[in-house]
């Protein structure tokens, strides 16, 4: 019996269907141009991209220029790249142009669907911004697609790794600007870190085109972007707790080896709140208090070094370092620190000297930094699963685009075995089978090690021409895949490697001319050697078309079944056939935690023998069921972690938002004036509390306080004794001398100097007490979800208390810059140029691989051939000079 919702789907279609079908009319409006614009000259199809600029300067909306701007693209891609867009790619990109994310599968030309709203939205000058994962596809996609819009008269920028600040600058300038997710970030992290407005490189936010949109905006946004730096010696600190964990007892903490935790019973609270009394280290009377949260967190660090970590099993002493020992492997990792204290407590514990802790100068998730555009698109070959989530977090719908052809490829069941040995076996002998019928092969892996036994294995069993791939080198990548199509080819690759580059059966023919006639001149020889490498393509396509196609193979499912998609869709493009299957075993990790043991007594009571596989769709919706729950369980956290982020994205907004005004401000003594008045106000307002008793106000103290913060030595105590005098009339009298202070000393400086120097100390200050606020705010995060064990609510207590910070930085701002501008002398003329910076460190921890991102960028860099490891002497030169490797880099 059908249910009532697929009865309504097929009468009505489904809600993707009756979208899709609302972009017919315009789609038939952009063909009847079709002929009219073949007919303009190259200079009158350009002129059309004045002819908008000028409609939308008279008041038009990009709505109303949609048509006839994507019909120009059509026309210039046709006549620059001899490529014209589908009816379903035009859909693609008004997609992309409502906001949404185009769901397209692999082959179907989404870097061409970008060029339609990229090059509309950019009719606006507001700058557009094309996200890629990676600098190799950044650099490929705007050299290529670069040609269209350079045709019709816009310029192209390129952000990727090592670029000079001016380099970004220009890049940022241009009317369409590509570049990896990770780059735009850190710019935008480092451009709130400038002294100077003209020295920022980013020009706003307005248009955003995220490729691969499920990787940038679900897989890697689970971890944050972060800028560090070292921070000033605290040597005195971390000596001082070390010498508190030895004087207490087994009953003051407990300790959870497996979970490498430690905390203090109530008993080992009161003592320690005693002894951190004696040292002045505790602020107030608990040790709980907000003000105390970085001894908490320093506390915790110190009794973990010292009941947790063990000598010669974790870490050894070496040349006043310590040295951590890998668990895993036992080999010292020199150079590698624990984060967050860890490794400065196992310094102070072994009496070693204690190296610089690292310090956040900033950070943003993926999620905040892309939420602050006013539109936002990604394409991809897999959002659907994730369509919660994109509409949750972002405010983004998953539109199905449909294939300009039918999909061929044939997806079978999974094939289960009960172990690890027996699947690889089944896998080898398929895969020999498929190169004896000359059918060209991709597996699939989750890791580099898995892809490295795997081609191990097969080199045993006598296949010794086998490609693997590993995300790191992402242009020999590049040209490993685009040649994965050739009859008998056996590719193995981890999920992500060698994403954005299309299989073509037979292989790539224009990869293959870079390659092999990079460096040739143009002629006539030249033209004979392109044709027949084009011929040799075509007739090895009908071989592998006979052979069945791509055939890929995945040793076992990912947790989420996104990855898996994007695996399957490598096979079958542009209507080609293919084949997918996964093979699992009892043994492999999603298998594993999802009860596999009653499965295997399950299997051995049916009398599955050895090497036999149990193939079931049954098997498929079980496995389905179970990576649902993964992937929900994935959004919570991930849902979570944005939670508390975006507490802290409300105060950074603030921050940043306050120092472009103070940058773009010609005349900061109004506000340096307003500070003085706040400081004074506060001052007055502790030490003689309204409607309180002459008797019971604290002049003394009013006075040392005065005279500490405003460096005036004035004689309160006397006014106090004054008949009649209320507390308004002793804050005029502390406003007016302060302000007489301040008038002359801006005289005697002359209001140019003071004007200098009151924006750097603003600035300074600001920057120094944000990043100060930002660790206090880490290790609140750290330890606030204690609070769920006294009923209380972690989120909601992290918010009243990260505000109640933010109130007291602001504060101690008004305070510190107040004092610093009363009573700072100038030795020399001022120099108010960028500070020296501290050394900063970006990191993106990308959560599939546990590694730094912006390391790997870097490894691929013209500058680290060190780093690149072993280059074949024909493979593309790392560098990314289009060059082989023995004319290149490889030269004797």
């Amino acid at each position: 019996m059908i249910g009532l919702g697929a009865l309504a789907r097929k009468i009505f279609g489904s809600a993707n269907d009756r979208r899709v079908k609302s972009y017919s009319p315009r789609i038939a409006q952009i063909n009847a141009l079709e002929a009219e614009l073949e007919k303009l000259s190259d200079e009158q199809l350009r002129a059309r991209t004045d002819e908008f600029r000028k409609q939308l300067a008279d008041g038009a909306t990009l709505d109303s220029l949609l048509v006839p701007a994507f019909a120009t693209v059509r026309e210039a891609a046709k006549r620059v790249l001899g490529q014209r867009h589908y009816d379903v790619q035009m859909i693609g990109g008004m997609v992309l142009n409502d906001r949404s994310i185009a769901e397209m599968r692999t082959g179907e030309g989404k870097t061409l669907v970008a060029t339609l709203p990229t090059y509309l939205n950019a009719l606006t000058g507001k700058g557009v911004h094309v996200v890629t994962v990676n600098d190799y596809l950044a650099r490929r996609d705007a050299e290529w697609m670069g040609q269209i819009y350079g045709f019709l008269g816009l310029t192209t920028g390129i952000i990727v790794h090592g670029l000079e600040e001016e380099e970004r600058a220009e890049a940022y300038a241009a009317d369409i600007t590509y570049g990896t997710n990770n780059e735009f970030g850190f710019d935008y992290l480092r451009d709130n870190m400038k002294m100077d407005k003209e020295e920022m490189v980013q020009r706003g936010h307005y248009f955003a085109i995220v490729d691969e949109v499920d990787s940038i905006l679900v897989d890697e946004a689970r971890t944050p972007l972060i800028i560090s730096g070292p921070i000033e010696d605290r040597s005195d600190l971390y000596t001082l707790i070390d010498a508190v964990i030895p004087r207490l007892e087994e009953d003051d903490y407990e300790l959870d080896e497996k979970q490498k935790s430690a905390s203090f019973t109530e008993a080992g609270t009161e003592k320690l709140e005693t002894m951190l009394m004696e040292t002045g280290l505790l602020k107030g009377e608990s040790l709980y208090d907000v003000e105390n949260v970085s001894v908490v967190h320093h506390l915790n660090m110190a009794l973990r070094a010292h009941k947790l970590f063990e000598r010669d099993r974790d870490y050894i002493v070496r040349n006043d370092e310590v040295v951590i020992i890998d668990e895993f492997t036992g080999r010292m990792m020199p150079g590698r620190r624990y984060a967050e204290g860890q490794h400065q407590a196992l310094e102070a514990k072994e009496s070693v000297t204690i190296q610089p802790e690292n310090q956040t100068l900033a950070s943003i998730t993926f999620q905040n930094y892309f939420r602050m555009y006013d539109k936002l698109a990604g394409m991809t070959g897999t959002a659907m699963t994730e369509a919660d989530e994109f509409l949750d977090i972002y405010g983004l719908d998953v539109i199905d685009i449909p294939t300009n052809v039918d999909v061929q490829r044939v997806d079978e069941d999974d094939e289960v075995y009960r172990t690890v040995d027996e699947k690889y076996n089944a896998i080898i002998e398929l895969l020999k089978d498929c190169r004896e019928r000359g059918q060209p092969v991709l597996v699939g892996t989750a890791s580099i090690e898995k892809s490295e036994f795997l081609a191990e294995a097969l080199r045993k069993e006598g296949v010794k021409d086998v490609q693997v791939l590993n995300a790191r080198y992402h242009e020999q990548e590049a040209f490993i895949v685009s040649q994965a199509g050739v009859p008998g080819a056996i590719t193995i690759a981890t999920n992500m490697a060698g994403r954005g580059t299309d299989i073509q059966l037979g292989g790539n023919a224009d990869m293959r001319i870079a390659h092999e006639l990079g460096e040739m001149e143009e002629g006539s020889e030249r033209d004979a050697k392109e044709q027949a490498i084009r011929d040799e393509i075509a007739t090895l396509k009908e071989q592998a078309l006979a052979a069945g196609g791509l055939y890929v193979m995945a040793t076992e499912r990912h947790e989420s079944r996104r990855i898996d998609n994007q695996l399957r869709g490598r096979s079958g493009r542009q209507g080609d056939p293919g084949r997918s299957k996964f093979f699992l075993s009892l043994q492999d990790d999603l298998m594993r935690i999802f009860g596999s043991d009653r499965m295997d007594g399950v299997l051995q009571k049916l009398g599955l023998k050895e090497g036999e596989a149990i193939v079931h769709p049954w098997v498929n919706k079980a496995l389905e069921r179970a990576q649902k729950k993964v992937e929900a369980r994935n959004f919570d956290i991930r849902k979570n972690v944005l939670k508390f982020d975006d507490v802290m994205n409300d105060q950074r907004k603030v921050i940043f938002e306050q120092r472009l005004e103070l940058m773009s401000d010609e005349n900061t003594a109004e506000t340096i004036a307003d500070m003085r008045e706040e400081v004074i106000e506060d001052m007055v307002q502790k030490h003689i509390p309204e409607k309180a008793y002459a008797e019971q106000w604290d002049t003394e103290g009013l006075k040392a306080q005065v005279q500490e913060v405003l460096g005036l030595d004035l004689p309160i105590d006397e006014w106090a004794k004054e008949e009649g005098i209320a507390d308004d009339e002793i804050r005029e009298r502390i406003t007016r001398t302060t302000n007489e202070l301040a008038t002359a000393r801006s005289e005697r400086f002359g209001p140019d100097v003071m004007q200098q120097v009151e924006k750097a100390v603003l600035l300074q200050t600001l920057d120094h007490l944000w990043r100060e606020h930002l660790s206090t705010l880490d290790q609140l995060r750290a330890v606030i979800g204690l609070r769920g064990y006294g009923q209380r609510d972690p989120l909601q207590e992290y918010k009243t208390e990260s505000f109640g910070l933010f109130e007291a930085m602001l504060s101690n701002l008004r305070i510190m810059v107040t004092g610093q501008l009363l009573q700072f002398e100038l030795q020399q003329a001022p120099s108010f140029d960028q500070p020296d910076e501290i050394e900063m460190h970006a990191e993106h921890i990308n959560p599939l691989t546990g590694e730094n991102d912006v390391e790997l960028a870097a490894l691929s860099d013209e500058e680290n051939p060190e780093a690149w490891g072993k280059v074949g002497r024909n493979e593309p030169c790392p560098c990314g000079s289009g060059k082989k490797f023995k004319h290149c880099h490889g030269k004797y």
